[in-house]
């Protein structure tokens, strides 16, 4: 298609974005529908749970299964668990990563490209494969059954994925900067801190909203480090709920799908209000290898 003087124009034609939008549309529903499932399974009584067929809407919205569920266990205390581990994670995985994101591309050594490598290697390695050593590790500091295991790590650079998201985003900030600072007399933390850190907005932002995904859903840490009801977050809780309030005739499903759409709140609130950004971070981050 061209315009009046014969130039090529941008616009797709109308039938391939028809196309692009129903594949959207179709990709939307297909990721919806777990979702939907969830939210009106929690509104549902006991036996609608266990119909078969099971039915989508249910004959009368049962509201009072959110506050039945929050009364079922320490609702508040999990919370405030999941909150305080996140928030610590989130600070030190943003500490640690704009140190090693600088450190990579400001200073030019030998083996600086090799270190990095190394680093991005590690990420093909399961977490599975070193729970034993670090369990055992954790065991020899007395750090077993305390929020340490979880958030330490993220203080010292434990997230290889923030390190690399961050570094290539730093490396499309000229290093002229870099250079006149210095010259200026200002220290290497100075720097990062007035210069780098302004500039990388969008990916320190895309990189909070990973890591508290990633913390506030994170079963596997807590599972594996924590024994103390009361040092519980919430998945953890949840899973101890799923046991606690099963009876003879099975799991009551609208209650742990009512905890469930609870503990998506915060998620679903934190990637819209950071939504435009985040997506800032993440196309920015992959212009520069």
């Amino acid at each position: 298609m061209t315009n009046v003087e014969g130039m090529t124009t941008s616009k797709t034609p109308v039938p391939r974005r028809w196309l692009i939008w129903l594949c959207l549309l179709a990709g939307s529903v297909v990721m919806l529908l777990p979702l939907a499932w969830m939210i009106l399974t929690s509104l549902k009584t006991f036996p609608e749970t266990l119909a078969d067929p099971p039915a989508w809407i249910p004959a009368h919205f049962q509201w009072g299964n959110y506050l039945t569920a929050i009364r079922g266990f320490e609702f508040s205390r999990y919370f405030a668990n999941s909150v305080f581990v996140t928030v610590a994670c989130i600070a030190g995985t943003l500490v640690s990563s704009c140190l090693t994101a600088y450190a990579l591309v400001a200073y030019k050594v030998r083996g600086n490209n090799l270190v990095f490598g190394l680093l991005l290697a590690t990420l093909m390695l399961p977490g599975q494969v070193t729970v034993i050593p670090l369990f055992r590790l954790y065991v020899g500091l007395h750090w077993i059954n305390t929020f340490r295991p979880l958030i330490v790590p993220s203080w010292f650079g434990g997230n290889v994925f923030a390190m690399f998201l961050l570094r290539q985003f730093f490396l499309q900030i000229p290093r002229d900067y870099i250079e006149a600072a210095r010259i200026d007399g200002a220290s290497e933390l100075r720097i990062l801190a007035t210069i780098f850190v302004p500039l990388a907005k969008p990916a320190l932002l895309t990189i909070a909203v990973f890591t508290f995904i990633g913390t506030w859903n994170d079963l596997w840490g807590p599972l594996i480090y924590l024994y103390d009801e009361k040092l519980y977050t919430l998945p953890l809780g949840l899973m101890q709920f799923i046991g606690i309030a099963g009876n003879a005739q099975g799991t009551p499903w609208q209650l742990v799908m009512a905890v469930s759409t609870i503990m998506m709140i915060p998620v679903v609130i934190v990637f819209f209000l950071a939504q435009k950004r985040f997506i800032e971070g993440i196309s920015a981050a992959g212009i520069k290898g």
